[in-house]
């Protein structure tokens, strides 16, 4: 059967990766350490798949400009400390074997860092089946357009023949200012509620739905 798509485009924390709640919990001890009320939880989950600064912003907003290089700093702190412990969801790494075995080209879009993000490809094994990836401080935060622009540009494939796939609103909205096709997980950091107001072409709750959705319809 002829493909729908060439080029999926995957978001990585809360999507093939299981640490939002670790981004959380660096978020709240972050704040914890410069003294101020940490967010809440589902304002900490909010801000994931964001740059880290806009996502540190977005989560204390009430924070001097001044002090945000510290809370970076301590976030980090926090997070790297536990990022040796993170996993992939079950079935996240035999399904990006299965596509790439399938034909696909794979992408990651992420509001990671570079040096985030080759490091969790690199711990995770799947380094070797993503042709091309942007992150965060290589690009606009989400949801601008500009991480898929530059990987259609990159492979050469129209926005029709290009899927983008994430837990948060922040993807499903770059995807449509890029003008491309989304599908939602919501086993990742943001409600099924808020995924299903930008209209993805479906909503999957498992790692093993996503692989048969994109088996019969990708």
């Amino acid at each position: 059967m002829a493909k729908r798509f060439e080029l999926l485009v995957f978001d990585w924390d809360g999507t093939l990766m299981d640490s939002a709640a670790a981004i959380v919990a660096a978020i709240q001890a972050a704040a914890g350490d410069l003294g101020i009320e940490p967010p809440s939880d589902e304002r900490a989950r909010h801000v994931i798949g964001l740059g880290l600064g806009d996502a540190l912003r977005h989560a204390v907003p009430d924070l001097p400009e001044a002090r945000y290089p510290q809370m970076v700093e301590r976030y980090r702190y926090h997070y790297l400390s536990r990022d040796h412990e993170l996993t992939l969801f079950a079935g996240a790494g035999e399904l990006i074997a299965e596509l790439a075995e399938d034909g696909f080209m794979l992408a990651v879009a992420t509001g990671k860092s570079r040096v985030g993000l080759d490091r969790a490809l690199q711990v995770s094994g799947l380094g070797p089946f993503f042709h091309d990836s942007r992150c965060a401080d290589e690009c606009h935060s989400k949801p601008h357009p500009q991480m898929l622009e530059e990987l259609m540009t990159a492979f050469a494939v129209a926005p029709e023949r290009t899927l983008m796939i994430g837990d948060t609103t922040h993807d499903l909205q770059m995807a449509r200012n890029a003008g491309v096709a989304a599908l939602a997980v919501a086993y990742g950091a943001h409600p099924p509620e808020a995924l299903d107001a930008l209209e993805p072409l479906a909503r999957l709750h498992a790692i093993e739905e996503l692989r048969r959705w994109l088996k019969a319809n990708a």
